[in-house]
């Protein structure tokens, strides 16, 4: 079937194609017509006879009548960056890209509003549209759970996208969306860490995700501050610290100015230690291996408390995990998995079967049509 058809009421193609079949005095349209027909995105060209009463048969010709393509946007923001997809009403993706970090409670809002705009630019210039284009948009960002945060970017992006709906939501609730299963788990282990779980639509359990401050257990940041803390404290001691060298070689930095820069900018360094400790580790270093298995096993106990609550230890269930720390980072992967299949034997572990960032555009355009309900607790 054609993709198109999905825009255009039933009624009307049905009495397009059947006045096709039946009368040989529609004539076909011309190539040369003004209007976009068929072949195109934006527009379909019909037949009289599919608009007028029977007597329109009589009149050759076709008469234009457009149905303009509508678009949506989906993003995944986090605290290293933000994904994008451009989306059309029929789910076809467009475009996707990427830009800078989004979290407003770590970077703020302008921060957050500029890289959601940034992203947004670059797919809508590399599909040939623009932000007058857009019907609707949903944003699933790390940070930004609260009520009065959510409301801070949707104003924003309003100014921004003005002849669209917007629907700013936690990444929480989208990565959960994006398993496309019930019951299903999600652990994200990024820049930050949360879990996030579900027996039915309503029925949604959590734990963790309460940003750097309070804690991230097993997210980039967390584990990449320990290995800092592990590091000064073997500098004091005077004690070598093989680990310690190749973290300072990675930055470029001497100690005293490592500790400077973490101190001042702790969001900017502390996640950038991770992929050194994850190269490290798959070289056999110990030291990397002890930390990595650390977070492994604080995303674990995060993990079975969501489990547990939903009584799903001895079910069978969807487990995904998403994030950079899992993407980055074999050897905590197999650690993690291996502590999972001891809580549940029956849960099947994997990746999510498409990105947040996807999952976002889906329900964007399935708002176009149905309203959008988000668990947002």
């Amino acid at each position: 079937m054609d993709a198109h058809r999905e825009s255009f009421p039933p009624f009307l193609l049905d009495a397009a194609e059947k006045c096709v079949e039946n009368s040989g005095a529609v004539q076909p349209r011309q190539e040369n017509s003004a209007v976009r027909g068929r072949d195109h995105n934006d527009c379909r060209t019909f037949p009289v006879c599919a608009l007028a009463p029977h007597s329109a048969l009589r009149l050759p010709g076709v008469l234009a009548y457009p149905f303009l393509m509508r678009y949506v946007l989906g993003f995944d923001g986090g605290g290293t960056k933000t994904d994008c997809v451009l989306m059309d009403e029929t789910g076809a993706i467009l475009a996707r890209s990427r830009s800078g970090a989004s979290n407003p409670t770590t970077f703020g809002e302008d921060t957050s509003l500029a890289s959601l705009t940034h992203g947004a630019a670059d797919a809508l210039r590399a599909a040939g549209k623009s932000k007058q284009d857009v019907a609707y948009l949903v944003a699933g960002i790390s940070g930004a759970g609260e009520p009065a945060m959510r409301w801070a970017l949707q104003s924003g992006l309003q100014l921004r996208f003005p002849n669209a709906k917007i629907c700013v939501t936690s990444d929480l609730v989208l990565s959960l969306a994006a398993t496309g299963e019930i019951p299903s788990v999600v652990v994200i282990a990024g820049t930050g860490s949360a879990v996030l779980g579900r027996t039915t639509p309503v029925k949604l359990v959590r734990a963790g995700g309460f940003g750097p401050v309070i804690g991230d257990p097993g997210s980039a940041y967390d584990i990449g501050r320990k290995a800092a803390a592990v590091c000064v404290q073997k500098h004091l001691n005077n004690e070598a610290f093989p680990l310690g060298a190749k973290i300072l070689a990675a930055f470029g930095w001497k100690f005293d100015e490592f500790l400077d820069q973490a101190r001042a900018q702790p969001a900017a360094v502390f996640p950038k230690v991770f992929p050194v400790l994850a190269n490290a580790a798959e070289s056999g270093d110990a030291a990397a291996q002890a930390l990595l298995t650390a977070g492994a096993q604080d995303l674990r106990d995060q993990a079975r408390e969501v489990i547990e609550k939903l009584k799903l230890t001895g079910a069978s269930f969807f487990l995904a995990k998403t994030g950079g720390v899992f993407d980055g980072s074999a050897f905590l992967n197999s650690q993690f998995d291996s502590m999972i299949q001891k809580i549940s034997p029956k849960a099947r572990i994997g990746p999510l079967p498409r990105s947040v960032a996807e999952a976002a555009a889906q329900l964007a355009r399935e708002a176009l049509t149905n309203p959008l309900v988000l668990d947002e607790s």
